[in-house]
């Protein structure tokens, strides 16, 4: 079968072919649009949680960190209660027996607690303080001075600890 095209028909075919042909170009404009913008918001979501999940690393690795402290400390604090309670009964057993005990302190900080001067002596050699480091007790603050001994009890006038060479608040009564 023939088929007569006028030129008005072509014409028609034309115009409907050119304006299938904008629109095409218009929807595939809308189309590569809305693909960037999808391809712009995948992009930042990687990104976001990228940085979220290295965030979360970091954070569950300061938590690791923590928890080895918090478990550090409590030996710590385990020790120094085990410290305290023997040297509570250390105290306890020199004031019985009317004698002090002797505390070794560094550049005026305690360092460590002793039976006798003896002790603090021997014990300071085993840490390689050398003899002249020893300085006589003088008006200096103990902050000034490399190392020092401290002889104290405990005193129940004062509720607590005292230097053992001054005399106990409790005989100063009646002074005036």
């Amino acid at each position: 079968m023939i088929r007569i095209v006028t030129a008005g028909r072509l014409r028609r075919l034309t115009e409907a072919a050119d304006q299938a042909r904008a629109r095409t170009r218009e929807v595939q404009g809308q189309a590569d649009a809305a693909w960037v913008r999808h391809v712009r918001e995948v992009w930042e979501l990687i990104s976001r949680a990228e940085s979220e999940q290295t965030d979360a690393t970091l954070l569950r690795e300061d938590c690791f960190r923590l928890l080895d402290a918090l478990n550090d400390l409590e030996i710590v604090l385990g020790e120094r209660e085990e410290r305290i309670r023997l040297l509570g009964e250390e105290l306890e057993a020199a004031q019985l027996e009317g004698r002090s005990l002797v505390l070794l302190l560094h550049w005026g900080e305690p360092h460590s607690i002793h039976r006798s001067h003896e002790d603090a002596y021997t014990y300071a050699a085993a840490k390689g303080v050398p003899v002249h480091a020893w300085q006589a007790g003088d008006e200096r603050p103990a902050s000034q001075v490399l190392w020092r001994l401290v002889t104290f009890t405990r005193d129940e006038a004062v509720k607590g600890f005292r230097d053992a060479s001054v005399p106990s608040p409790g005989g100063w009564e009646g002074a005036a």
